[in-house]
C-alpha cells in the first residue's frame, strides 16, 4: 500500500544520486522510475558528464522540480562525477541510481522506515534483479547473482557489525540496491584511487561507524547487465576499463587490510589482493604493457601461488603480441 500523503509530509528527504553519460534511454528509464516511487520526499540529482548529446532537454520534458540538474563542461571521469553529484545532497539519506539501473516503485517505501525505526543503523539493502539491455529481467543471471552474493539464503532483519556480509560476501549493493544515511559518507574523504570502487568504498565507510545494516529480502531494484556496462566494452576499452578496476580494487584492499578493525579478515583481502593483481598483470599484458604487467605478476607469486599467476608470468617473457593473447 503506498504511503498517504499526511505520511510523506512527515518523512526525511532521500537525495537521489544519478551521474550518467551519453545513454539518455536509459536515464529516461531510470528517472520514471525514481520519479515513479511510491516515497515522494525525493531529490533526483542528476549529473551529465559533458555527453556528446546534452541531456537538458529531457530533464526539463519531466517538468518536476525534485530533479536538479548539472552538467560538466568537460567529461570528469565517472568517479569524479558521482562523487560532485553527492557533494550536492541535501537528504538525510542518500541512494544510488545509476543511469542505466532502475527501482521498483516500492524501493524506497520499504528501506526508508527501518532506517527511521532504528538510528543504529547505517544502511539498508535488498536483494535486485538482473536486466538485460532491452531491460528484460534475466532470471539465471537474477538467480546467479543473488547466490553469488549470499543474499538468496540470507534473512531479512539486522545486522550489526555488517563488515563480513559489505566487504566479503559482497551482498551489500550501495551502488544499486541500498539506502545509506547521508551524514556517514563523506565524498571529501573518499580518496581517488577508489575510482570504479567506489560502491565498495563506501560500504566500508558504513561498516566502520559499528552500526548496522537491515536486509529485505525481495526483489526491489533491477540491475542492467550490457555491453555498455565499462567492464564489458569490447577491444582497447575493455582493458583499460578492467586495469582501472583493478587498480581500484588493489587501493581498497589495501586500506582494509591496514584497518585493524578488520584483522579477522586479513586473510581473506589478502588473497582477493592477490587475485587482482593477477588480473592486472593479465590486463597489462593484453594491452602490451609487458614490463608493468611482470612487475604484477611476481608480486602476486610472492603473495600466494597460483597456476593462473605462474603461466601468466612466463607468457610475459614472450614476445609482446604473443602475450597479449592471454
Amino acid at each position: 500500500m503506498a504511503i498517504s500523503t499526511d505520511e510523506q509530509n512527515n518523512l526525511p528527504m532521500v537525495s537521489v544520486i544519478t551521474p550518467t553519460y551519453n545513454r539518455p534511454h536509459y536515464l529516461k528509464e531510470a528517472l520514471l522510475s525514481a520519479l515513479g516511487q511510491t516515497y515522494s520526499n525525493i531529490e533526483i540529482i542528476v549529473s551529465d558528464n559533458c555527453s556528446p548529446e546534452d541531456p537538458r532537454s529531457l530533464i526539463e520534458s519531466f517538468a518536476d522540480g525534485r530533479i536538479r540538474f548539472f552538467r560538466n563542461s568537460a567529461n570528469l571521469g565517472m568517479f569524479t562525477n558521482t562523487m560532485n553529484a553527492l557533494k550536492m545532497a541535501q537528504g538525510k539519506y542518500v541512494a544510488f541510481l545509476l543511469d542505466d539501473d532502475l527501482w521498483e516503485p516500492d524501493f524506497l517505501e520499504k528501506l526508508i522506515p527501518p532506517l527511521e525505526k532504528n538510528p543504529d543503523l547505517a544502511l539498508a539493502f535488498c536483494d535486485h534483479y538482473v536486466i538485460d539491455a532491452d531491460s528484460r529481467i534475466d532470471e539465471e543471471k537474477t538467480c546467479e547473482y543473488s547466490r553469488r552474493y549470499k543474499r538468496a539464503d540470507l534473512q531479512e532483519g539486522i545486522y550489526q557489525p555488517f563488515y563480513e556480509l559489505a566487504l566479503v560476501q559482497r551482498a551489500v549493493s550501495s551502488a544499486t540496491a541500498a539506502v545509506m544515511r547521508r551524514e556517514l559518507i563523506d565524498p571529501e574523504s573518499i580518496p581517488p584511487e577508489v575510482g570504479g570502487s567506489w560502491d565498495i568504498y563506501i560500504n566500508y565507510l558504513c561498516c566502520r561507524t559499528g552500526m548496522g545494516a537491515y536486509f529485505y529480502p525481495g526483489k526491489l531494484t533491477r540491475y542492467r547487465d550490457h555491453e555498455q556496462t565499462d567492464t564489458n566494452q569490447s577491444g582497447t576499452r575493455n582493458y583499460q576499463a578492467k586495469i582501472r578496476k583493478a587498480q581500484a580494487d588493489m587501493f581498497c584492499y589495501g586500506v582494509f587490510m591496514d584497518d585493524e578493525r578488520l584483522s579477522a579478515y586479513k586473510s581473506y583481502f589478502q588473497k582477493q589482493c592477490g587475485f587482482v593483481s593477477t588480473s592486472l598483470g593479465i590486463g597489462l599484458m593484453r594491452s602490451q604493457q609487458v614490463t608493468d604487467a611482470r612487475s604484477c605478476l611476481w608480486k602476486s607469486l610472492h603473495q600466494q601461488f597460483s597456476l593462473r599467476t605462474a603461466v601468466a608470468l612466463f607468457l610475459s617473457f614472450a614476445p609482446a603480441k604473443i602475450a597479449a593473447r592471454f
